[in-house]
């Protein structure tokens, strides 16, 4: 990675981060890396702590008060127990998936359960189903883009920035036969996405970095079910994808970053674009902050960098998720201007 181009290496946002992650998983092994302290705070997104923003030192002071104040509080005590663990903000996104995903079509979402490989911490059952953040994310960015899909139907799903490797694993329960997944991301987080997927999936059924870092052309029509590559092999790909999916992570990168990555998507005829992003931006890394990008990205911005593509939803309230402060984190649905669609917008 290091000798590549500064469009392939991780951006300031990632930069410390990564080490951080480097460092805890050689010391504690891969096994556990959904319980590791950097990886819950980058990549294995929660629904409780810290994802909710509360320290673990913050919420045992509230549930030691509540008990000690009122010990016969019980239903109390539950309500904010749930609270604090994510189990209702889990429960809310997952009853939207079920009131808004039609069953009768595919991709099929109502067959989905997650794994338990990483050793997860947090996560939920529910109808005896399990979820985590990370999966009832992308079920939701799935559900609304299969609102729009009618009679299409997916075969290649290309995603940067794939944490986990989430993505890959929700489409493996889609129902569509012969689906093929590829996820593009720096290292280390590349190498915790090919562990899960190889697992979940199987390894005969994963193509690693390992695999093809020695190809001149990468054929998208030779790959395997799953595939994960690293950034700077997005150059070498040739074919065609029907969707292109970022979550979260082009938020974190620098737009001159961003653009060459969607010069990529845009060449490779992606007919579906499926972003996740934080409309007001990501923090600005400054003094008090050393976390944070440069130049934030906003979700105009994507309507300017790809200029084949025009919009057909946005969506927060429903699919997306605002936050306590104000702030929304928003799903934008784009269509390459070949098929025509009229433009609908929410939340």
């Amino acid at each position: 990675m290091s000798e590549q181009s500064e469009l392939y290496r991780p951006t300031v946002f990632w930069e410390d981060a990564s080490a951080c992650i480097v460092d805890e998983l050689c010391e504690n092994g891969i096994e556990h890396f959904r319980a590791l302290p950097t990886s819950l705070g980058f990549f294995v997104p929660t629904y409780g702590i810290p994802g909710n923003c509360f320290s673990k030192e913050q919420a045992d002071g509230l549930v030691g008060w509540l008990t000690q104040q009122h010990s016969s509080a019980k239903k109390p005590l539950l309500g904010l127990q749930q609270f604090l663990k994510g189990e209702a903000s889990a429960l809310a996104d997952y009853r939207v998936l079920m009131a808004s995903d039609d069953q009768s079509r595919l991709p099929h979402l109502h067959t989905f359960y997650e794994s338990t490989v990483g050793a997860p911490i947090k996560r939920f059952e529910f109808e005896r189903r399990r979820f985590s953040r990370s999966s009832l994310n992308y079920l939701l960015g799935m559900a609304l883009l299969k609102k729009h899909l009618v009679a299409e139907s997916l075969s290649t799903v290309l995603e940067i920035g794939g944490g986990f490797g989430t993505l890959g694993e929700i489409l493996s329960h889609s129902g569509i036969d012969g689906i093929r997944y590829i996820d593009i991301d720096i290292p280390p987080t590349s190498y915790v996405a090919q562990h899960y997927l190889s697992r979940v999936l199987g390894a005969d059924n994963v193509a690693t970095y390992a695999q093809t870092r020695g190809q001149g052309d990468i054929r998208i029509s030779s790959l395997p079910q799953a595939s994960v590559l690293c950034s700077w092999q997005i150059e070498k790909l040739q074919g065609q994808v029907d969707l292109f999916v970022n979550f979260i992570s082009f938020q974190e990168m620098e737009p001159h970053i961003v653009r060459n990555y969607l010069t990529h998507v845009s060449r490779l005829g992606a007919r579906w674009v499926l972003l996740r992003n934080m409309r007001e931006g990501k923090q600005k890394r400054g003094h008090d902050s050393e976390v944070g990008v440069e130049t934030p990205i906003l979700s105009e911005d994507y309507l300017d960098m790809l200029p084949d593509y025009e919009l057909v939803e946005r969506n927060v309230l429903c699919y997306g998720y605002r936050t306590v402060d104000g702030y929304h984190s928003e799903l934008f649905l784009l269509r390459r201007k070949l098929c025509e669609s009229p433009l609908t917008s929410s939340g």
